[in-house]
């Protein structure tokens, strides 16, 4: 035992190495989702910085932030994120230079672990019904965003799919077949919706930043598939999904196994307490304590080995309600100072 944490550690200080060396800041993405920050504003909010009105993608920018991320439901009733919506969204952030990811849920509401609910306009269909269906709204719905002239740089085939897509059809762990099926229905749609442009790099998403064990397990078995993407994603809530050195060991391990790029597409803390409120936190639930958290987070992903940690996405900074905790405004739209966690690393 003694013999392998010692043979991590070479492995670790190794990757620091390699990292210092191979990663340029033109290749690192500072993101945040901002699904929500354009209905924000239509509403009526007004984001400041050190009191000064301004639009909230112009606060991304001016400390730093270059990638957005944008989810899009196939027919939302309750949320704002359908096609114009995100396509307007999209040309806001491209307008600012901002590079672009794109969240494919293949639902109507939101798909997570935890639920993964066929669109409504797809119920019944056959398993080659749905592939086509997937294949045919991928292709389209990338062909709207290249007319629109904001090509993705990115695309999610699928939205933290450790449990498979498209339920029951795509569920896993039963329907593994199914799953590959749907997946690279979706992939060869998003290739043949970018035409002639340039090809969006591929991510696959899952929610287990600190998890090797279940990482291992779904990207083997993907792999098994042959399954060609460019990105492995993942999410990393500390209350859900251990600690910063379990984070780190699974950056090492995924750099390792894979030679893939990897990005943290969504992470998050609180600045006032929420999560912690019976327990210790890592960090405090404060606006102090939420910044050091993601200045933290920041660092483990840049010092994966081979410079393979490619980026940090923020969930998400204009969110409201019972999860408004997790923004980066306070309630009278003050940003906050995880805001300016990435100010003295853009800026020379």
């Amino acid at each position: 035992m003694r013999t392998a944490r010692i043979g991590w550690a070479v492995l670790f200080v190794a990757g620091l190495l390699c990292s210092a060396l191979d990663l340029e800041a033109s290749d690192y993405a500072i993101g945040a989702d901002v699904s929500f920050l354009r209905a924000a504003e239509n509403s009526g909010t007004v984001f400041k910085d050190s009191g000064q009105a301004k639009p909230g993608l112009a606060i991304l920018k001016d400390h730093g932030y270059t990638w957005v991320r944008l989810r899009l439901f196939h027919t939302p009733t309750d949320l704002p994120n359908n096609l114009e919506y995100t396509i307007a969204s999209a040309k806001a952030a491209k307008e600012l230079g901002f590079h672009l990811l794109l969240d494919l849920h293949y639902s109507d509401t939101w798909a997570d672990p935890g639920k993964q609910f066929t669109p409504k306009a797809w119920e019944g269909l056959s398993h080659a019904q749905l592939k086509t269906a997937v294949f045919e709204d991928s292709k389209t719905t990338i062909a709207a965003f290249r007319t629109a002239g904001v090509l993705p740089d990115m695309v999610q085939v699928g939205n933290e799919v450790i449990n498979g897509i498209l339920w029951p059809d795509g569920r896993l762990p039963d329907h593994w077949d199914n799953f590959a099926d749907l997946v690279q229905a979706g992939i060869a749609g998003v290739e043949a919706g970018a035409g002639d442009g340039p090809r969006p790099r591929i991510m696959i998403h899952i929610d287990r930043g600190g998890d090797r064990a279940s990482t291992k397990n779904f990207f083997d078995r993907l792999d098994s598939f042959h399954v060609k993407f460019d990105v492995i994603g993942q999410s990393y809530y500390p209350w859900w999904h251990g600690s910063l050195n379990d984070l780190r060991e699974n950056m090492i391990f995924i750099a390792l196994e894979y030679k893939k790029d990897i990005m943290l597409v969504e992470t998050a803390y609180n600045w006032q307490a929420s999560e912690y409120i019976k327990r210790p936190g890592p960090f405090p639930e404060t606006p102090e304590g939420q910044r050091q958290f993601l200045e933290e987070v920041n660092q483990v992903v840049q010092q994966t080995p081979n410079g393979l940690g490619k980026g940090i996405f923020w969930w998400e900074p204009a969110v409201t309600g019972p999860l408004g905790s997790r923004s980066f405004f306070d309630d009278s739209g003050n940003a906050l100072p995880v805001v300016r966690a990435f100010d003295s690393l853009t800026r020379f």
